[in-house]
């Protein structure tokens, strides 16, 4: 994944000149050297009553950042953004990282927080993605045999669905295997979309 790097006033001339040549949207990115995405979020969120023209683009830009200083709303669009990846359950703060990384957007953990309570006041469900609202798992019984278990162990059955779908780079898996007579063993990550996997020996359990 590339790095957003925010377009500047000179990349946005060449945008247009590269537009008036006829050339596609992958064509202007790899001219510029921008992702794809970078192109298509500018031209959607940055075009006027008379289509999309570097000027004017560059101003749209300035008064977002000017809005963001002085605390204001932010677009439904961007809203929306927002609620997509809260909605495939993304943290706020990991919400907020990917939209500043693929999309330029900054936009604060609190302030998601803050939308996502609104939300919830206004009878959304929102908030129901958050980890700490998801449905909470039978404890066990008082006086049940609990030796061996890890401590604060978190149930597989936890996992939220989107992981075993494998859509999404960034989930991993743990395990241990453990050595003949319990003497040794190895640590196992496995990254679940890639199948990229970790591995480091261990003295014991």
């Amino acid at each position: 994944m590339k790095k957003y790097k925010q377009l500047t006033i000179g990349q946005r001339y060449q945008i247009y000149g590269l537009k008036q040549a006829v050339l596609n949207q992958t064509q202007i990115a790899q001219k510029i050297g921008v992702d794809k995405s970078t192109i298509s979020r500018e031209f959607r969120r940055n075009k006027g009553q008379r289509g999309w023209r570097p000027k004017q683009a560059q101003s749209f830009r300035d008064e977002r950042r000017q809005a963001l200083a002085n605390g204001k709303c932010f677009s439904s669009d961007e809203w929306g953004e927002v609620e997509r990846l809260i909605r495939e359950d993304l943290s706020p703060e990991q919400a907020a990282n990917r939209l500043e990384l693929e999309g330029g957007l900054q936009i604060s953990h609190e302030i998601i927080y803050q939308h996502l309570y609104t939300d919830k006041r206004n009878g959304g469900d929102l908030h129901r993605h958050l980890r700490s609202h998801k449905p909470r798992r039978k404890r066990y019984a008082s006086g049940q045999e609990r030796r061996g278990m890890i401590t604060n162990r978190v149930s597989i059955d936890e996992r939220p669905e989107i992981v075993d779908q494998k859509t999404r780079m960034g989930d991993w898996e743990g395990d241990t295997v453990i050595g003949k007579n319990h003497k040794g063993g190895l640590v196992t990550l496995a990254e679940k979309k890639s199948r990229y996997v970790l591995a480091g020996h261990i003295r014991s359990k």
